[in-house]
C-alpha cells in the first residue's frame, strides 16, 4: 500500500499538473471498487476547477470551487498517472479517467481495493474516512512529548504504535521499521517503556526517513509507480526493511553469529530490524 512518502510524492505530482484546470469530463469504467465510485461523479465535478490539492494520512484531497472534495485513496494497489491527453487505448484496470483542461488523470487499480468518491469540503472533519485520523506524521506538533503520552498506557509494541492511524498518520509498514533503525529502537519494545528522550529520537526519525523518502519519489517494491511512470527510488536506502539475513548498513557485527537483520510478525505485519544496533 503506498505509504505518506508516495502519496506526497503524487499529490505534488498533481499539483503541478492540474491544479487550476477544469475538469470537461469524466469516465468511470468501473464503479466496484471497496468504496463504489458514486453513480452521479461526472455530474458532481463536470465543469468545476480544481483549487486546491492536499494530502490528508494516505488520501489525496482535491478540492473543488463548486464546494465539494474528491477524497481519493490507493488502496493496495491503486496508481495514479498524469498524461497530455487522454490515450485512445485505456490499459488493463484504467477505471476512471478524469479529463481537463490542463491533462488527463487516470486511476488504475488492479485490486480495486482503492476509493474515489466526493465529499462537501465544509464537511471533509466530519467525514467517517477521515474523521478518526491522529496527527500527521509530518505535523510540526507530532513531537517527542505526544508520542511520548500516547505511549504512557500502551503495553503493544511501538512498532504497532506507530501503524495505529487515530495516534499518527501516514506511516505505514515500511516506514515504521526504517524509523525504528534510524532511531535504533526495536520494533517489539513495549511502546510504554520508551523514555521521553526516546520518543524525541523516535519522532525525529520518522521525519528523517520520510523526508528522505519524498525526496527519492517514494519506495517501489511491487505496484507503485510515480504519476510519469518513474519508479521511486527510496527502496535503494532502506537498512532493513527486506533485507533478511543481511548486514545493516552501520553495523559491525559478525552476520554468521548474529544471523544479519531479523524478520518478525507483529500485529500481522512483516517487522525487520537489527539485533546489535537496535535496543
Amino acid at each position: 500500500m503506498p505509504e505518506l512518502p508516495e502519496v506526497e510524492t503524487i499529490k505534488n505530482a498533481l499539483n503541478k499538473a492540474v491544479c487550476g484546470a477544469y475538469i470537461q469530463a469524466t469516465e468511470v469504467l468501473c464503479r466496484k471498487f471497496r468504496v463504489p465510485v458514486p453513480i452521479d461523479l461526472a455530474e458532481k465535478i463536470n465543469g468545476s476547477r480544481i483549487i486546491f490539492l492536499k494530502r490528508i494520512a494516505k488520501y489525496i484531497v482535491i478540492n473543488l470551487d463548486n464546494g465539494l472534495s474528491i477524497i481519493w485513496h490507493l488502496g493496495m494497489s491503486g496508481r495514479v498517472k498524469i498524461c497530455e491527453r487522454r490515450p485512445e487505448n485505456l490499459a488493463k484496470h484504467d477505471h476512471v479517467v478524469i479529463i481537463t483542461d490542463r491533462g488527463c488523470l487516470i486511476f488504475n487499480d488492479a485490486r480495486r481495493f482503492g476509493m474515489f468518491v466526493t465529499c462537501p469540503t465544509d464537511k471533509l472533519t466530519e467525514n467517517p474516512f477521515l474523521q478518526k485520523l491522529g496527527i500527521d506524521a509530518l505535523d510540526e506538533n507530532f513531537n517527542g512529548r505526544y508520542l511520548y503520552q500516547k505511549s504512557r498506557n500502551k503495553n503493544s509494541a511501538i512498532k504497532i504504535l506507530l501503524l495505529d492511524q487515530q495516534i499518527v498518520c501516514g506511516i505505514g509498514n515500511i516506514y515504521a521499521s526504517e524509523a525504528l533503525y534510524e532511531a535504533r529502537i526495536l520494533p517489539q519494545r513495549p511502546a510504554s517503556s520508551l523514555s521521553l528522550k526516546e520518543c524525541a529520537k523516535l519522532v525525529e526519525s520518522v521525519k528523517t526517513v520520510l523526508h528522505k523518502a519524498i525526496k527519492a519519489g517514494g519506495s517501489t517494491l511491487k505496484d507503485y509507480r510515480q504519476p510519469d511512470g518513474r519508479m521511486g527510488y527510496f527502496q535503494n536506502e532502506h537498512c532493513v526493511y527486506d533485507k533478511t539475513g543481511q548486514r545493516c548498513p552501520n553495523c559491525i557485527c559478525n552476520v554468521n553469529k548474529t544471523g544479519g537483520i531479523q524478520k518478525i510478525v507483529l500485529g500481522g505485519r512483516s517487522t525487520f530490524y537489527c539485533s546489535t544496533l537496535q535496543k
